[in-house]
């Protein structure tokens, strides 16, 4: 189930769903998905849905990580990019193949440290990680090009928008429950233009920092 062609299928199926940055589908279509879930469940790693990985938390469909790829490529080339939420740290990866620079905040330190060592095993050595509150960004590094927010907040925050470089891109899901809306943020230098996009279903974005 984890084969090449089983790969292919799901590549098929995003191509179908309207995807068509072929940077970001190459990246989908190497990436071993398998890898970032539970053995039990590495069966079902190609299918295109999202899977739990524990602490409440889930891997994103490939559908959301290439569409949100997509959306913060669209402009071009990245250099430094802050991912809020590591997850099983397979979002991580693929941005790690696609950008410069990865800078990734995680909540739940048990979970951040397995994707660390995924990341490792796949020899992606571009991204930092730091163990906190996605609520806060990480001011120390920034400014950052581009801004992806893997989990639902119930309002854009504040810091992330203090923390995007002129001309960067924020892609975040906002909301809650059913009521959930994909955005696209850029900073246009003296303001924000804010697009809505798709209604999505994500985990809610929590404060503090868990072990």
């Amino acid at each position: 189930m984890t084969s090449q062609r089983t790969r292919e299928r799901l590549i098929q199926r995003l191509c179908e769903e309207g995807l068509s940055d072929a940077r970001v589908l190459e990246v989908i279509r190497r990436t071993p998905r398998h890898l970032f879930v539970d053995e039990a469940l590495a069966h079902r790693a190609y299918e295109d849905t999202a899977l739990p990985i524990g602490h409440n938390q889930t891997i994103s469909q490939p559908f959301m990580v290439a569409r949100m790829s997509e959306l913060l490529l669209a402009s071009g080339p990245l250099d430094k990019v802050l991912e809020i939420g590591t997850g099983s740290g397979y979002q991580t990866a693929v941005l790690a193949q696609l950008v410069e620079r990865v800078f990734s905040v995680e909540r739940i330190q048990s979970l951040q440290e397995r994707a660390k060592e995924r990341l490792l095993e796949l020899d992606l050595r571009n991204v930092v990680f730091r163990w906190g509150d996605g609520w806060d960004g990480w001011s120390a590094l920034a400014p950052y090009n581009g801004i992806i927010v893997t989990a639902a907040a119930s309002e854009v925050p504040q810091a992330l928008l203090d923390q995007l470089a002129p001309g960067g891109r924020l892609v975040i899901p906002v909301g809650a429950g059913d009521e959930q809306q994909l955005l696209l943020i850029v900073n246009e230098g003296g303001h924000f233009s804010r697009q809505i996009l798709d209604s999505v279903r994500f985990v809610p974005l929590l404060s503090g920092s868990v072990f």
